[in-house]
């Protein structure tokens, strides 16, 4: 619940939060008479703002305060970049919006976000409050779901849910469609997301693929793209930690690739606290490939340049493992960042290279 006091009186409502935030502690009402200035300072001491007037005029002073708060400077570092993107994300979700009955939002000129709430937080709709940079998160998730993202090597599109990392960076996937396969009967595809590399490989001809994730979202997107791709006979989407039980001649993994605690509830597409997902498919795939099978790891050297992990521990963990190096396809990043001298990670953007790793027992 979240509680505060409104004309001289105590008042309070469910919290809605997807991702997890907590609800502020101390909450005032503000309207349309609020300036972005004073917002972005009550908000920089630790006091969120319950909207109460036009939603437009909200958005226009969220935007506002978004550029009041300072980015990292150009080659200022990991860390650096990191403590500035957790300031802006706590400052900005300090704006709240109520929903009413039914995801109605209850302020002047706001949009009909009935249809893109009910994907995230279900049919069942009390009064509430929540972030309205939450709000705005799931609307332009519900946009991405609807038209989907192309995938070149699919020659299709991968429709993401709210939450589920989307395939938008498609270098990773292109090296999964060129690698050369060691058998067609059987795949397992780790921690598969919105389901794209699962479908990749059942493109490619490989006749079963075993598709796990943990988080459920994740699980629900997949079936959904598998279904749309026709693929659904042909991959099975289980909820497991990790690998599923059995052995297969090839087994597949895209884990997030900084060694890193998030910062934002967004972050855990990409980053993986202490490496977790990334030792755990390492130390469990020798277990888990048939005698000539092969692992396919994908990941990303950024965190070697950023200073997270050198190379020479990700060697120790293969060898650890009983695992060696059979082959590594190479591939660089085509997105913008790379060539943004602005960007506080610009010298290992534009250094970062993504590799998908063959590995065979022995």
């Amino acid at each position: 619940m979240i509680r505060w006091t409104e004309a001289g009186r105590e008042r309070s409502a469910i919290w809605r939060s997807a991702l997890g935030a907590p609800p502020p502690e101390r909450v005032m009402v503000a309207d349309d008479r609020m300036r972005a200035a004073v917002a972005y300072r009550l908000a920089c001491e630790g006091t969120a703002l319950l909207w109460r007037g036009d939603f437009h005029q909200a958005r226009q002073v969220l935007d506002a305060m978004g550029r009041r708060c300072a980015p990292a400077a150009p080659g200022s570092g990991f860390h650096r970049h990191r403590q500035a993107r957790s300031q802006r994300a706590h400052t900005l979700g300090m704006v709240l919006i109520p929903y009413a009955d039914g995801h109605v939002v209850a302020l002047r000129r706001a949009p009909d976000v009935r249809e893109a709430c009910t994907e995230v937080y279900g049919r069942t709709a009390p009064p509430a409050v929540g972030r309205l940079g939450e709000l705005l998160g799931v609307i332009g998730a519900h946009e991405w779901r609807v038209k989907g993202v192309p995938v070149p090597a699919l020659g299709e599109r991968i429709h993401p849910h709210h939450g589920v990392f989307s395939p938008i960076r498609g270098e990773y996937v292109d090296l999964v469609a060129e690698a050369p396969l060691p058998g067609d009967r059987l795949a397992f595809d780790i921690g598969t997301g919105t389901g794209v590399l699962a479908a990749v490989l059942a493109r490619r001809g490989v006749r079963h693929v075993v598709a796990t994730d943990l988080d459920r979202r994740a699980v629900d997107c997949a079936g959904d793209n598998l279904a749309r791709l026709g693929l659904a006979g042909r991959v099975e989407v289980v909820r497991a930690d990790l690998f599923p039980p059995g052995r297969a001649p090839l087994v597949v993994c895209n884990p997030p690739w900084l060694p890193a605690k998030p910062v934002t509830p967004l972050d855990h597409a990409v980053y993986d606290p202490g490496g977790r997902m990334l030792r755990g498919f390492i130390d469990g795939l020798a277990g888990h490939l048939e005698p000539a099978g092969e692992g396919w790891l994908i990941l990303s050297d950024l965190a070697e340049h950023l200073g997270l992990r050198t190379r020479a521990e990700l060697l120790a963990a293969f060898e650890r493992a009983g695992l060696r190096v059979a082959a590594r396809l190479d591939i660089a990043p085509r997105h913008q960042r790379p060539g943004d001298p602005a960007d506080p990670l610009h010298a290992a953007r534009a250094a970062e290279v993504t590799s998908l790793w063959r590995l065979r027992p022995g």
